[in-house]
This record gives C-alpha cells, sequence and structure tokens, in this order.
C-alpha cells in the first residue's frame, strides 16, 4: 500500500515515555521493537508496572510501516502500552495475561463496507439456503407464524447458490404463498422476486412503465416472471413497517455478530439522518459491548443535510458520522452496473445509471462545497468514470487538502486516464475482494476478456498510485472470504481471475485493518498495534502469514478485544 498515505507514520496517538523520541522503528527483532525493552536486569515483581491485559506466546502482526513481528502485547486503559518480546513480561503485570499458544495476534478487521440493520418478524433470512425448495419451505413456516394474508419478506438468496441453478422466480413464489405477499431480495440487495399478490397489491403488470434506473422482467412468454431490478421498492414500499423494538433488538444481535468474525470496525454503508438516529440510541446503551462503527449519511439534499446538523468526522470513537453515500449504478446481480462498452452477448445494453447524469454532477458539487466526504457506489467502468470526472470538477473548484473521497466497489477498471485522475486528486477505493469469489458466476455472465479477468482489480489501481482499503459489503461479509480472495483471485469455481491482480497476505491485512482506519480519518487512533492505538485486537487460531493461502478459510477466529476488553472468545476454542 502507498507509504504516503499511512499517516499514522507522521503523527501517531500518544506514545509511552519508553518510546518517544527514539530512533526510528525496526524489524529486525522482537527484543529492539519500538525500543520499549529495559536493557540489563529485569525489574523485580513488585517494581513492574500495572497494565490491564498482556497478549503473549504467539506471533503479533503489529500492521507498521515494516509489517513488523513481534512475541508480546500490553495494553493499559485501553490502548496498546508496548509491544515486544517476551522480557516485557519482566517489566510489566496485568490483571489478566493470555497465553497465546503460537497463535497469531493481529489488528481488529475494519469492514469498510457493510449493511447492518435490524430485521422485522415477517423477514426469513435466506444467506446459505442451497434450494428453491428450501425457499419455499422457509416461506411455509413463516406463513404458519404469522398466518395468511401477512407480508413476508427475506434477504440473501443466490442463484449461484441454489441447486436448480436459477433465480427464484414468481412462481416459485406463488407455490408456497398464494395467499401471503411476497417479496425476496437477493444477496447484495440490487434485485428482488416478488410472487403474483405482491405485484398485484403494487399495480405492476406487464403494461407498467419500466421505471427509471430499473428493469422490470418478464419472461420467454412476455408476462412478469416477478423480478425486479435495482427499482423493487415500487413493491417493498407496501410492506408495513417493522416495530421499533424488534427491530433495534435484532440490529444489537447483528452487531454483536462481527466480533465473532474479528471486526472491531465497520463502516454502515448509508443511512438516512433519522436512521442515523437508531445507530445513536444503541450505542448509548451498549456501545462498550460492539465494535465501533461509522454511518454513511445517504444524500438528502443540502436543506435537510444542514437540519441533521452533523457531517463527517462528527462523533466520537465508537460512533462516528462518515461519508455521503450515494449510488450511481446498480450491480451486476442486477445485472445493472452501468459500463462503457455493452455486456457480454449483448449489442446495446450497457446496465444503468441510479442518477441522471446532471443531477449527479450538481449533488457531488454541492456535498464537496459543504464540507462532505464522498464515498460513493460506483461498479461499472462508465459509472466510475463519470463520478471521478465529476469529483475532479467538483475538488477544482472548491479545492480541499484532505478531502478523503472514494468510490465503493470499482468492480470494472475503467480507462487509464481516469486512474491517473484519481491518483492525482486522492480519490481513494473501498474496495471488496469477495466479490470475485461470491459473484463469480455473474461476472462470467456478463463480462469478458480483461473485463472479466480483472474485475474488482486491487493491483492494477495500487500501481498507479491509488489508495486501496478492502470490505466485505456482506457477499459475504466474513473477512476470511476476503483475504482469502484477495491472495488467491479464485472465485467459488477455482478459476483465477487475473493472478497478476493477487495481493501479498501482508498487503490483504493492511488493506483490511489500518487502510481502512484512514477512511475514517482514524489512522492515527487505530488499525495498528503500535504503542499509543485503541488495543482492538484479533487473535486467529493459526498463523496466516505463514499458512497455506487455501487454508485462510478454515482458521478461526479466536478472540476478539475492542478497547483492551475481551469481546468475544470462541466456544471450545484454546
Amino acid at each position: 500500500m502507498r507509504t504516503r498515505l499511512h499517516r499514522h507514520e507522521r503523527g501517531a496517538g500518544p506514545l509511552s515515555a519508553r518510546t518517544k523520541g527514539r530512533p526510528s522503528r525496526s524489524s529486525a527483532g522482537w527484543g529492539v521493537l519500538f525500543l520499549v525493552l529495559t536493557v540489563g536486569a529485569c525489574a523485580s515483581d513488585d517494581d513492574r508496572i500495572p497494565a490491564d491485559l498482556i497478549l503473549t506466546g504467539g506471533t503479533i502482526a503489529v500492521v507498521d510501516q515494516d509489517f513488523s513481528l513481534a512475541e508480546t502485547l500490553v495494553v493499559t486503559d485501553g490502548r496498546i502500552t508496548a509491544v515486544g518480546g517476551t522480557a516485557l513480561l519482566d517489566e510489566y503485570s496485568a490483571t489478566q495475561t493470555i497465553d497465546l499458544d503460537g497463535r497469531l495476534v493481529m489488528p481488529g478487521f475494519n469492514d469498510t463496507h457493510t449493511h447492518i440493520r435490524g430485521r422485522a418478524f415477517r423477514h426469513i433470512e435466506l444467506g446459505g439456503v442451497e434450494s428453491i425448495v428450501a425457499i419455499q419451505e422457509l416461506i411455509r413456516e413463516k406463513i404458519a407464524t404469522l398466518g395468511e394474508g401477512e407480508w413476508i419478506t427475506g434477504y440473501g438468496w443466490s442463484e449461484d447458490e441454489l441447486a436448480e441453478g436459477r433465480r427464484p422466480l414468481r412462481a416459485d413464489l406463488d407455490e408456497a404463498a398464494p395467499n401471503n405477499p411476497v417479496i425476496l431480495s437477493r444477496a447484495g440487495g440490487h434485485s428482488a422476486v416478488a410472487n403474483s399478490l405482491a405485484l398485484e397489491l403494487a399495480d405492476v403488470d406487464e403494461a407498467t412503465p419500466q421505471p427509471e434506473g430499473g428493469v422490470i422482467e418478464t419472461g420467454p412468454d412476455g408476462r412478469l416472471n416477478g423480478v425486479i431490478r435495482e427499482r423493487q421498492g415500487i413493491v417493498s414500499r407496501l410492506v408495513p413497517d417493522a416495530t421499533p423494538d424488534e427491530v433495534r433488538a435484532s440490529h444489537v444481535e447483528m452487531l454483536r455478530d462481527q466480533l465473532a468474525l474479528g471486526i472491531t470496525s465497520l463502516i454502515q454503508a448509508g443511512e438516512t439522518p433519522g436512521g442515523y438516529e437508531r445507530w445513536e440510541d444503541i450505542y448509548e446503551e451498549y456501545g462498550n459491548e460492539l465494535p465501533r462503527s461509522t454511518v454513511q449519511i445517504r444524500w438528502v439534499g443540502p436543506e435537510r443535510l444542514e437540519r441533521f446538523g452533523l457531517r463527517t468526522g462528527d462523533g466520537n470513537h465508537r460512533l462516528r458520522i462518515g461519508a455521503i453515500k450515494v449510488l450511481v449504478d446498480g450491480g451486476f446481480t442486477g445485472p445493472a452496473a452501468y459500463t462503457i462498452e455493452p455486456y457480454k452477448g449483448e449489442t446495446e445494453y450497457r446496465g444503468l445509471l441510479n442518477v441522471p447524469e446532471d443531477e449527479l454532477r450538481d449533488l457531488i458539487m454541492q456535498g464537496n462545497a459543504l464540507g462532505w466526504q464522498l464515498g460513493f457506489h460506483a461498479i461499472g467502468d462508465a459509472a466510475i468514470e463519470l463520478t471521478v470526472d465529476a469529483f475532479v470538477e467538483a475538488l477544482e473548484a472548491n479545492p480541499r487538502s484532505d478531502h478523503r473521497h472514494y468510490l465503493n466497489h470499482f468492480t470494472v477498471t475503467p480507462p487509464v486516464a481516469t486512474l491517473n485522475l484519481m491518483a492525482e486528486h486522492d480519490i481513494a477505493i473501498a474496495q471488496q475482494p469477495n466479490f470475485t469469489w461470491t459473484l463469480e458466476g455473474r461476472y462470467v455472465d456478463n463480462l469478458d476478456g480483461d473485463r472479466l479477468a480483472h474485475n474488482n482489480p486491487v493491483r492494477v489501481p495500487m500501481e498507479h498510485g491509488i489508495f486501496m482499503a478492502l470490505g466485505s459489503d456482506i457477499l459475504p461479509i466474513d473477512p476470511r472470504v476476503g483475504l482469502y480472495t484477495a491472495v488467491t483471485r479464485k472465485g467459488m469455481s477455482g478459476e483465477v481471475y487475473g493472478p497478476e491482480e493477487r495481493l501479498s497476505i501482508e498487503e490483504a491485512i493492511r488493506g483490511y485493518t489500518a487502510n481502512g482506519a484512514w477512511l475514517t480519518f482514524e489512522e492515527n487512533e487505530k488499525g495498528t498495534l503500535e504503542p499509543g492505538m485503541l488495543a482492538d485486537v484479533v487473535v486467529l487460531s493459526e498463523n496466516i502469514l505463514e499458512t497455506d493461502p487455501e487454508r485462510i478459510l478454515d482458521v478461526d477466529v479466536d478472540m476478539t478485544i475492542v478497547d483492551g476488553v475481551v469481546l468475544y472468545e470462541r466456544p471450545n476454542g484454546r
């Protein structure tokens, strides 16, 4: 990753007195790391410095500029006190000492693009469901609980994971729910399938005009097949709102679930100002038990944002405001990503813009002038090119020295001229390497040539000098899938796509930790295990720096620590 962007090197958080003013760090050996060790005789037990937590007996990946390794980590008052060799045990005594037994310790994962939300009682979780028959059975079970006539919703199906090898369609849902309106969103959220009753209630039929920026699909017989791309809100708008209590309880539970994945920080990819208030309510009560969260705010116009009264960076280290979020185009699960060339096998179809170009340029100009960071969804190369041009136009009209604007996703590599503009104007990327794994089938169906081989590029943008952080966009959330795909470039089939895009495991870890902190202006506070940084730590069951990359998916998260407090410990772990 780019040296100039690891700004904690030039202005780190408060170091212990033992490290201030000393020579530069070295990765030559544990005994000299950060020069925190006392030369000569060790102090007696009575003279040892009190601390709260010590981790020792394994490999500590500091993820500093040199990617230094250590054996022992000391935590006091929620921050890293010292990192070094086992001689630190003679200098510090702690309330809790954990024997790592050879395991790997690294900064907690920072998921730079995720969607955490509470679920209504009517919701069905479809992630990991393996057949349309199983989906039908889940619908029937939900009807048995709620009764006939009630809306049924769900999220997470993927045709690439279903035994039938296709999407669920209207007829499949009608079979399971003839008397209940049903709408189920695909994993990724860019399309959904509705049954006949839901379509009827929404007044959607074969004569309904195609919505701007979306597609109402029909089958070979000319009748609606139930799938709506990008504009499924024309049906889901009718779903009754959940009660605040049911949504809040499941929201808190889902946040806690992130800890079992080793996630200590996350960026929520879009809430309205009103939605942010729900996050404030949750963190006021449960904040010390949850991962840190930065919440992107959806563009709602300058007047409403002014009434909101907050801006990028407001908040604290537990909950803060992130960038403005706008979806420039769709995704390949629609498919509706906006591309320069037609899709594979198509003569004209290039996807869709979610926002008309003039409107997009105007809101980017306004958002930048208002002082907001901008973090826009752009998947197709045409969407990326357009968004970058608009960012540059806004920055030239209202220059900002440290804007940290970025693009989410960046699936299809844009022209070299666009890459150069991004480097010149410090426009970063929040990339999801796991898409290459999870969405392989969608890319094979819709992309070809270099567009397929270099899907979700990581190496090429970095070589152009573009800053890169990593995240999941919940496909799946699990950071292990992101690390695995970043270093192997394998799809679910085992096919390797663009092997020259591979990252080293060290680069992938940095992308999932320190670089995510930079996106939220917190690189001096978290993302590495250097002295003075927040003690956000994950303990993995194996040392992924040395293990076969093919084993990354089998490595367990044994422990997750936030602010020096163990918030998750794997049952039956060591």
